[in-house]
């Protein structure tokens, strides 16, 4: 049987198993996003506000650290699976094991200088004298985890390159229920207040980290050994092997993946500037507001994100063999499912908007208010959001990561900025909650514009028959 036989990426899709393939990314993301919004929820009711309001003033470094991992997680895999879609099979292995122990170590390096510098980055990224113990609490925790935090990012991503989305999804909800259950322990029953949920958190990194782990590792035993039972077994083709230094393989995953790179540091810097605003409008209040917005809407874009790091590889994968057809006719099915999926998730923020404040504020009036009126605005920019964010996963899939973190960092920094900047002078709170939903409207207008520039270099509408 030919490798392309093989290779569960090289199926003709259509609509429905192309939503088949990703949707195990797609509950992977949505259960993420679940057990990372009920993490807040627990710090909310049972710690105080001001601990959910510390979890955002730190967030930007964790939007660094999974940045890094999305970088290398994202770039990687578009260049493993063009490999693997151009017969380069060992090579991709290569490639591939030299991204993993890459993430690995330039977390070891972020847990060493984030610890020594601990006091500095906590009051560098605006920290008040009433939030700054529980920020230190919290932090110092996910700098210990950081390794494991960047791991399960990069086998998130490449578990769909290797052929093997189910068991990313699997690891995630194992991760999940784990963090829910530590949370419970460590915050309800032992007291341990804001340390108990990021030591949660950080339990919960170290499953996907290392089951992906073992599950490479053994892939390269058993195919070593029985290549006929190892692909009987249904094990994947990707394994662990001797890496090779290549520095231009690194440059080009970091060049790659530079638009989701891109995006987690801007959003840790808008996140900043949204905290800043803030605590000058509304105080401590006014962060926590922000922080139920903020992880509302990683709760609410997972559907795109899930499905974009789920039809990535497919669409690498065609672009390194060629197939024009099923790359133009992939392409177009993803934007009509996304455009769908958009309106969704727009009137389910809309309506439920209160709902979701209730949950996180229910003792805390005022965080209430601030929250619901923010729904009500911010909800427009899930109309745009999800053409935008697949439209760069499209470019990374494509190898254009300049295009890619054009779009990144315009729809999650620099229109952001500029209105953030400016609207709350005349707009005061409602200023905050417009800047995003404007930035989102005229990326999408410049997404459609560069669809159009490059779909002839990349093949992205359907070919023509000829008239015979």
């Amino acid at each position: 049987m030919t490798q392309t036989h093989k290779n569960p990426l090289a199926k003709n899709f259509n609509a429905v198993s192309l939503i088949k393939f990703a949707f195990p990314s797609m509950v992977m993301m949505v259960f993420m996003g679940l057990y990372t919004i009920i993490d807040t929820i627990f710090v909310a009711r049972f710690v105080d506000t001001n601990a959910l309001s510390s979890i955002n003033i730190v967030c930007p470094i964790i939007n660094i650290i999974v940045g890094l991992g999305t970088m290398l997680g994202a770039g990687g895999s578009a260049i493993v699976a063009k490999k693997m879609g151009s017969g380069k099979t060992e090579e991709a292995r290569r490639n591939f094991t030299l991204i993993i122990i890459t993430g690995l170590m330039t977390g070891l390096v972020i847990t060493v200088i984030g610890l020594l510098f601990l006091d500095e980055i906590i009051w560098g990224l605006g920290a008040s004298e009433i939030l700054f113990p529980y920020c230190k609490d919290y932090l110092r925790i996910q700098l210990i985890f950081a390794a494991a935090n960047i791991m399960q990012v990069l086998y998130q991503n490449l578990f769909v390159t290797a052929g093997k989305p189910a068991l990313g999804l699997m690891l995630s909800v194992l991760a999940g229920l784990a963090n829910i259950i530590f949370d419970y322990i460590f915050m309800v029953i032992l007291h341990m207040g804001i340390k108990g949920a990021a030591l949660g958190t950080g339990i919960g990194y170290m499953i996907p980290a290392l089951m992906g782990t073992i599950f490479f590792l053994t892939c390269h035993s058993i195919n070593k050994r029985l290549p006929a039972l190892c692909y009987a077994a249904g094990k994947s083709e990707l394994y662990f092997c001797m890496p090779k230094m290549d520095t231009v393989v690194l440059l080009k995953s970091c060049s790659n993946g530079a638009s989701e790179m891109v995006s987690q540091l801007s959003t840790a810097v808008t996140t900043f500037f949204f905290n800043a605003a803030m605590m000058k409008l509304l105080g401590e209040d006014g962060v926590a507001a922000i922080t139920v917005i903020v992880y509302s809407q990683f709760l609410l874009t997972t559907l795109y994100i899930g499905f974009s790091m789920g039809a990535a590889p497919v669409i690498s994968y065609n672009y390194g063999r060629g197939n024009v057809k099923q790359l133009a006719k992939t392409v177009r099915i993803c934007f009509c499912f996304i455009m769908a999926v958009s309106v969704f998730v727009f009137f389910l923020s809309f309506f439920a908007g209160e709902s979701i404040a209730k949950i996180f504020a229910e003792n805390n009036k005022s965080v209430f208010e601030i929250t619901k009126k923010g729904f009500s605005i911010f909800s427009f920019g899930f109309l745009f959001s999800g053409c935008n964010i697949f439209a760069s996963a499209l470019f990374t899939a494509l190898s254009n990561g300049k295009v890619s973190a054009v779009i990144s960092f315009l729809r999650t920094f620099g229109f952001i900025l500029i209105f953030l900047l400016v609207l709350p002078g005349f707009l005061q709170a409602a200023g905050v909650w417009l800047a995003i939903p404007i930035a989102e409207l005229l990326t999408f207008m410049l997404t459609i514009y560069l669809i159009f520039k490059y779909r002839k270099r990349y093949c992205l509408r359907q070919p023509q028959t000829p008239a015979v």
